[in-house]
């Protein structure tokens, strides 16, 4: 396996999702997160355009430059599902505050906070946290190409065994081209829901 490390993807909630579906004045929603050709995606919430999933999505991370990307959809029986917009997830200031190392520093320190740019597509301000001895991001994603709608969600990186991953000081460019020894026992204890 040649994955940097794990990125686990806490879908939380959407919040004033597209009407796709008018005849009900809803839509039955769903995402998608793709990473290069990797895809996992949460259930399909039905009637609803502010959804709660609560939903741990974990993806595979080979190389830092390849974009994360979330997109919403509408299930649909009998046609092909709607699109309901989608969003790229920035990961670098995450990685970038990861690197430092906090091992030792109180519990709940706010380590970084984004604010919502043209480089970025967040809706709010993003917190990093460190709590319990793990970084973590809360980030609320605005929706592009779509009227409407934005994601909640967390992200949280794992260190695969055998890899350096990503938090050891090295440059983002010989993080990208790291190799692992191992780590599919790791994957196996952290589940994937990949599409069928």
């Amino acid at each position: 396996m040649d994955a940097l490390g794990l990125l686990k993807i806490r879908v939380r909630r959407g919040i004033n999702l597209a009407v796709r579906d008018a005849a009900r004045g809803s839509s039955d929603p769903y995402v998608i997160v793709t990473c290069g050709a990797h895809k996992v995606k949460t259930s399909v919430v039905k009637s609803n355009l502010n959804p709660e999933w609560n939903e741990e999505l974990t993806i595979s991370i080979k190389d830092l430059n390849v974009p994360i990307v979330l997109t919403v959809h509408d299930k649909d029986t009998f046609s092909l599902d709607d699109n309901l917009g989608n969003a790229e997830i920035d990961i670098k200031p995450y990685i970038d505050c990861l690197r430092m190392g906090f091992q030792g520093v109180s519990d709940g320190i706010t380590v970084e906070r984004i604010q919502p740019s043209e480089n970025n597509c967040l809706a709010g301000e993003s917190c990093i946290i460190w709590k319990e001895e793990k970084m973590t991001q809360d980030m609320t994603i605005g929706l592009r190409k779509i009227e409407c709608g934005e994601v909640e969600l967390q992200i949280e990186w794992i260190d695969l065994p055998g890899c350096k991953g990503c938090k050891d000081g090295m440059t983002e460019e010989g993080c990208a081209t790291g190799a692992c020894d191992s780590g599919e026992a790791l994957m196996d204890t952290h589940p994937m829901r990949s599409l069928s």
